[in-house]
């Protein structure tokens, strides 16, 4: 199946519907399946000029059951579910300006409850506990992971470039625990020591939580940073290029372990986007990345012998150790120019493994190349080859139903995101799993 779900406006505020890439926005419970959407406000200013709907995938199409009747907000509204009850949770982040005044300002995180039966029903308001009071603003950065079984959340949310707040809701409803997470420091960088980190792929299984990121900070080198601004004419870049890693054996114990650096294109100017993260029954925890080698734009300049090449790793850790580690796709300059992009995990029931993909560029033909493949991951640490998965419409940027937003494991692929060359309509894509 695949499907037209919304159009959009871009906002002109620094976010968009797929921004909150960590989380998603896609949940399904009882065979039912949701969606939270983005709608622009025209007659208001950025940074706050948007609101969320709430969609649900019919036979056919897709209904729109509500929209935000009170509050405007910048960022897209992450998704969670209870599958066996049939609740499910948008994480939103009102602005508390009532003037509608250009410009960002305090914000209050909040969650709203919904039921699968009567998803069209006001929801039911549910505001987090926090330690203290935290200034909270519409750049939120939040990330919203459940464990659906055991009938509990966690919502982190940024505070400045120090930290990120996070609060623990457990089985019985109540803000167990609440903390900060603080991000890794770097001696090495003068210029801006605290690496903050951002994009995170979060999981929450038994009361443990993983948290892998990319550091986002503004281009810590010099030179680099003063390259940039003649090419841009901005006094800000930022850097994408290091993924980090930590987790707590249990949360409600407050602490987390020291920062793991799982990989870095630091020297060449690069790029990293988290793809995925899951925790399999054994406790190991499966991650996956795409990587780019350098930014071309500085190549000539500063490393003129460095070749271009692009990645889909994969590693899986066990107590913070990397046991295995590979590249399952690359495109090298001079060598093939089958790019692969975006990265997603599904799970089936019985615990088979696969990682969902686009390819972009050109094939060995030279023809233009636009197309999802699939690769599934055994236990044995191997991998099959890559399968065309063919869609009409290929997907280039997407959340799924993922298990870390407490979905349950399933051989239904579900999938929202953006199509290749139609970039302001949000599509929805449906694969079955044999």
């Amino acid at each position: 199946m695949e499907q037209e779900v919304y159009s959009f406006e871009p906002a002109d505020n620094g976010a968009g519907p797929m921004w909150c890439s960590g989380s998603t926005c896609l949940v399904r419970a009882r065979d039912e399946v949701f969606a939270s959407g983005l709608e622009t406000l025209k007659d208001q200013p950025p940074l706050n000029n948007c609101r969320w709907t709430l969609w649900h995938a019919r036979a056919t199409t897709w209904e729109r059951l509500q929209s935000d009747p009170e509050g405007r907000t910048r960022e897209p509204c992450p998704m969670v579910v209870f599958s066996d009850d049939g609740r499910f949770l948008l994480s939103a982040n009102p602005t508390l300006n009532a003037d509608g005044k250009r410009g960002g300002g305090p914000a209050r995180p909040g969650l709203l409850m919904f039921s699968v039966t009567k998803a069209a029903a006001p929801a039911v308001r549910v505001l987090p506990e926090w330690s203290g009071r935290p200034a909270f603003t519409e750049h939120s950065y939040r990330s919203f992971a459940a464990d659906g079984p055991n009938h509990e959340l966690i919502l982190f949310q940024n505070l400045g470039d120090t930290h990120a707040e996070w609060t623990f809701r457990g089985s019985d409803g109540g803000w167990t625990t609440h903390g900060q997470l603080h991000w890794p420091t770097d001696t090495n960088q003068t210029t801006q020591p605290v690496i903050r980190v951002c994009y995170p792929d979060v999981a929450l299984v038994d009361q443990a939580v993983y948290f892998a990121g990319v550091s986002d900070i503004i281009e810590p080198n010099p030179e680099w940073r003063a390259f940039k601004k003649q090419l841009t004419g901005r006094d800000w870049d930022y850097d994408f290029r290091r993924l980090f890693f930590t987790w707590s054996e249990d949360i409600t114990g407050g602490g987390f372990h020291e920062w793991i650096e799982l990989a870095s294109r630091d020297r060449t100017c690069g790029w990293i986007t988290p793809g995925d993260l899951w925790v399999d029954g054994d406790d190991a925890v499966h991650i996956v990345w795409t990587e780019r080698a350098l930014d071309e734009r500085l190549r000539e300049k500063f490393f003129p012998d460095e070749k271009q090449r692009y990645e889909l790793n994969y590693a899986q850790l066990r107590d913070g150790e990397v046991q295995l580690r590979q590249t399952l796709v690359f495109a090298e300059e001079g060598k093939g120019n089958e790019i692969p992009g975006l990265a997603r995990f599904q799970v089936t029931p019985d615990g088979r493994l696969f990682v969902f993909y686009y390819v972009s560029g050109t094939d060995t033909s030279g023809q233009a190349l636009s197309e999802n493949r699939l690769i599934e991951l055994r236990p044995d640490g191997t991998s099959s080859p890559p399968m065309k998965v063919p869609l009409k419409y290929p997907l280039t940027s997407f959340f799924t139903a993922s298990t870390r937003a407490g979905c349950l494991p399933s051989k239904t692929l579900d999938l929202l995101g953006t199509r290749a060359g139609k970039s302001d309509t949000i599509s929805y894509a449906r694969i079955r799993l044999w």
